[in-house]
This record gives C-alpha cells, sequence and structure tokens, in this order.
C-alpha cells in the first residue's frame, strides 16, 4: 500500500491582522497631516492625482500608481488638484520578504487592480464599519458577515503582495537586461521607476533628477541595454498600456489618453500610430487585440511592441 506524504502549502506573506481597510473619494482640497504606526499600509491612487510624504520625500502619484509605508514611516497626503479616490488597506506581515516593499512606488495592472477591488468588496462583506470614514481605527465584524469574507479579503493581499514581488522580479529575464554590472542594475532601477509612473507626464530632466543620474550616462546605458532611448521606452510602456486599456473596454479613448498623460487624444492617436502602425480604433477593431487579450497572462509592458 503506498505512503502518502504530506506538505504544509507555504505561505511566505502570511497576513497576521488587519487594521483599515479604506475607499476613500476625496475632496479636491483634502490634506491628512499624517501619522506613524508600526504595521504596514498601502495606498492605491484609484482616480485622480495625489501628493505623498513618505519618510523625508515627497512624490507625486498619479492614478493607477501604489506606494507601501513600511511599520515606523511617518507619512502624510494631500490632494493635488484633481479630487482623488483611494483606497488604503493597513495590515500586519512579519515576513522578511516584505522587506521589498520599502520604498515601493509602482504602477499596478488588471490582475493587481482585480485583487485591489476583491480586498475592498470582501472587507465590506465582512465588516460593519464603513469603508469611507478616513477617521476609523478599529474594523467592527458583522453579525451577518458572508461565509468567509474575512479570509478572502487576507487571500487576495496576499496574492497581491506576492503578485507584485512576482513582477518585481521577472521584467529583467524577458526585457533580456544584463543582470550583473553597475549599467544592468542602473537601468533596472529607471525602469522600474518608469513602470510605476506610466500615467504620468515626465521629462528626461526629471526621470535623471529623480534617479541621481546624468543625462548623457542615462541615455548611453539605455541604447547599450534597450537598443533606443529613455523617452521611446517611456513612450512604449504608455502604448502598452494603452493597449491593455483598450482591450479591457472600459474607457473611451479619451479617458485612456488622459489617465496616461497625454497633452490631448489627438496626440495619443499620433503617438498610438507610431508604435503600432493602427489607430486606436482600429486596434479596437483589430484581430491583433483579441489575440494580444487571449495571451494576457504575461503582463510585460515590454512585450510585443
Amino acid at each position: 500500500m503506498p505512503q502518502y506524504r504530506p506538505i504544509r502549502p507555504e505561505r511566505p506573506l502570511p497576513i497576521q491582522e488587519l487594521y483599515t481597510v479604506h475607499y476613500f473619494e476625496y475632496t479636491g482640497s483634502y490634506a491628512f497631516a499624517g501619522e506613524a504606526h508600526d504595521f504596514w499600509e498601502l495606498l492605491y491612487v484609484d482616480r485622480g492625482a495625489l501628493r505623498v510624504t513618505a519618510g523625508e520625500s515627497v512624490h507625486d502619484l498619479c492614478q493607477g500608481q501604489l506606494i507601501f509605508h513600511a511599520p515606523g514611516e511617518f507619512h502624510a497626503l494631500s490632494a493635488v488638484g484633481v479630487a482623488p479616490d483611494l483606497v488604503v488597506v493597513s495590515f500586519r506581515c512579519d515576513s522578511p520578504r516584505m522587506d521589498i516593499f520599502q520604498g515601493m512606488i509602482t504602477g499596478v495592472g488588471e490582475l493587481e487592480r482585480a485583487l485591489l477591488a476583491r480586498i475592498v468588496e470582501e472587507s465590506g462583506e465582512a465588516f460593519s464599519t464603513p469603508l469611507n470614514d478616513p477617521s476609523t481605527t478599529t474594523l467592527q465584524r458583522r453579525p451577518d458577515a458572508r461565509f468567509g469574507a474575512e479570509a478572502l479579503a487576507a487571500n487576495a493581499l496576499e496574492e497581491l503582495l506576492i503578485r507584485l514581488i512576482r513582477r518585481r522580479m521577472g521584467p529583467q529575464a524577458r526585457t533580456r537586461l544584463p543582470t550583473d554590472g553597475a549599467g544592468s542594475d542602473g537601468v533596472s532601477r529607471v525602469t522600474d521607476y518608469l513602470k510605476g509612473r506610466v500615467g504620468c507626464s515626465l521629462t528626461l530632466e526629471q526621470i535623471c533628477r529623480d534617479n541621481l543620474i546624468g543625462r548623457s550616462q542615462l541615455q548611453k546605458l539605455f541604447h547599450e541595454h534597450t537598443g533606443g532611448g529613455v523617452m521611446e521606452y517611456f513612450g512604449r510602456l504608455k502604448i502598452q498600456e494603452a493597449r491593455r486599456m483598450i482591450r479591457e473596454g472600459r474607457l473611451n479613448f479619451t479617458q485612456i489618453a488622459a489617465s496616461l498623460g497625454f497633452q490631448s487624444v489627438h496626440y495619443f492617436s499620433r503617438r498610438f500610430r507610431q508604435f503600432t502602425h493602427m489607430s486606436p480604433s482600429e486596434y479596437a477593431r483589430s484581430i491583433r487585440r483579441l489575440l494580444e487579450f487571449s495571451g494576457e497572462g504575461a503582463d510585460d509592458c515590454t512585450n510585443n511592441l
């Protein structure tokens, strides 16, 4: 008779505690003076723009960006022009693997957005505390909570963390960047920076300043390791994200252009044609769109460009 030997599934990022789960719809004048606490917090900009203080740094976040605050880090925020909608989740996870999230600012894809939505949805099923109350400090369980809602919210958060780490580990191999040497480290750092700000309008000077690298050095590194310039690479990221948004079908072209930082829908259309050799409307009707939609399991901003 065969002897079965079980294994206990690993949970590399177990969520020990949930402190708050919020979906805020702020006014354009909202400002939060700030705080620090001994657990993790993630903040996702679902709409609008936000200025975030994290320790001694100040960051302007666009729609679609996510930032992590490590335990003990002071953080504050204020709206920037457009009234922002935010997802905020605070939690305890004692895994040493959480170190990768210190100082992380990143854009998220459709899968990560779906997981954020699941966290908010299941938290609404699990807790009676209003999710739109920014003064909440304690979650209250619903007496009529839907079965397993807390577990599903925690599971979705764990999956979100795992997938963000996978994405952080994966792009170097997919974009064929070298894995050793100072040059590859510099390019990898800048590509991560650009991917996290695909919804923003950036200048070459701003990219150099934020990454503490000279203009000529950065251009040389990018030509050596990617075959093109920095702004060309950033443009490719934007068009890849635009293609994904068109495949989703939730936003019109004007909304897509605005969310990706284009000056106008006409400029967006011109840039889209430069990279894909078809207009956004032609792409939306194309077989190519359907083929790319069916192959979205490997979501890499540099593939198929």
